[in-house]
């Protein structure tokens, strides 16, 4: 999801406008300024209403996703604009295919409407356009029909890798980038070669480009995921085997571990202080949540603490109250976590008040708070914690619990 700030919301939708968006607005009026027929003032109505062309193509996706009940974001950044989403169910090829063609399809209809009320001629070939109807036409139909190009990042790459799935699921992401390189390379080379083609090379560099990205994040997601999971299994193997020798550099067994095993060799005040150095330490987390401990474990840790519980660092907090969730004592899980809550407001925090409060019955106290994590937290880790609690299971044919996660 987007880090930029919410500039503002549409139709529900929050809309982040990064700075480098305006920037290559600016580009666009510039470098057009010169073009025969426009002028300064046709490139500035040019640039207007791609920027509007692009919040309606973004739009369109984000109202599609909606209505399969995901929830959607939208960003205008540097030479792109994109609509997050994170589906709230799995989405079939066809609704997905749906929503990767809502965008263009809405910025084609639009910006013909518009160019024909500006009164363009509709014969071909088509001449003598006044800078309104130039840009409508262009902002809307021609960027548009460009959108549906059969290669990534393009709405059409994306419906052509989902009918590359139906035959090669496993594949379809590799086959559509080394297509999209293949494509666009050839494209280049051609335009290269032809005089009037030559100003549209630069086009053809942003497949690759964001090719080049993608290839990145999913690089950069395998590793982080693979580091998390090498956490998680050292963790789980030391409360299994006392063996602490597998974390990964940089990394050390949980406090809760490090109390355990003092509590075990009769130090119960030496794990109480364990546990509360932890609360209080205000330094960056470099330990797993004991996720692998034995419910017999975290009983005996938890008692040692002092009443009313501590808190402290937001993770330690969420980790306390996860542990509360787990020994089954809900109200005091949701009390703690509120308190967290209130102290900073971590959006997690807001989802154990909640899986506390479904879990004692209370709908209405649940699905609140599901509503005020879901106002600040990224789409896709809310889900992750809601698919992964068993609280939720008596709420989620309920269609308020499908709004509040989708609002």
């Amino acid at each position: 999801m987007p880090t930029s700030s919410t500039a503002f919301r549409l139709f529900g939708f929050p809309v982040h406008v990064g700075a480098g968006f305006w920037m290559f607005m600016v580009l666009i009026a510039v470098t057009n300024s010169s073009a025969e027929g426009l002028g300064t003032d046709g490139a500035i109505i040019l640039a207007a209403l791609i920027a509007v062309f692009t919040l309606i193509h973004e739009l369109g996706h984000a109202v599609a996703a909606r209505a399969t009940g995901a929830k959607a974001e939208i960003t205008l950044a540097f030479m792109a604009g994109y609509a997050s989403f994170v589906p709230t169910r799995a989405l079939s090829r066809w609704e997905r295919v749906g929503i990767s063609f809502a965008g263009p399809a809405v910025q084609i209809v639009t910006g013909t409407a518009l160019y024909l009320a500006l009164g363009g001629p509709a014969e071909w070939p088509i001449q003598g356009l006044t800078p309104a109807q130039f840009g409508a036409l262009w902002a809307g139909p021609v960027i548009g029909l460009f959108n549906l190009i059969p290669i990534l990042p393009f709405d059409g790459g994306n419906i052509l890798e989902q009918a590359i799935d139906l035959v090669a699921p496993r594949h379809s992401r590799r086959i559509m980038i080394v297509f999209t390189v293949v494509v666009s390379v050839g494209s280049m080379v051609y335009m290269a070669t032809q005089p009037g083609l030559r100003g549209l090379v630069i086009f053809m560099a942003i497949p690759l480009l964001s090719v080049g990205h993608i290839i990145a994040t999913d690089r950069a997601r395998a590793t982080h995921v693979s580091g998390q999971a090498a956490l998680a299994r050292a963790e789980a193997l030391a409360w299994a085997t006392d063996d602490v020798s597998r974390f990964p550099q940089g990394y050390v067994p949980s406090p809760w571990f490090r109390a355990s095993q003092q509590l075990r060799h009769g130090h119960p005040e030496v794990a109480r202080q364990l546990l509360l150095a932890d609360l209080s330490d205000p330094s960056q987390v470099n330990w797993w949540p004991p996720d692998a401990a034995p419910m017999r474990s975290l009983e005996a840790l938890v008692q040692l603490l002092p009443r009313p519980l501590p808190h402290g660092r937001p993770f330690s907090d969420f980790v306390l109250s996860g542990i509360l969730l787990r020994l089954g004592e809900y109200t005091e899980a949701a009390n703690y976590a509120a308190g967290s809550y209130n102290n900073g407001r971590p959006a997690m925090l807001a989802v154990h008040v909640a899986r506390a409060a479904a879990a004692l019955g209370d709908r209405t106290t649940a699905v609140a708070w599901l509503r005020t994590a879901a106002a600040t937290a990224p789409a896709h880790t809310l889900q992750a914690a809601i698919d992964a609690a068993p609280e939720f299971e008596g709420l989620r044919a309920d269609p308020s619990f499908a709004d509040a996660v989708s609002s």
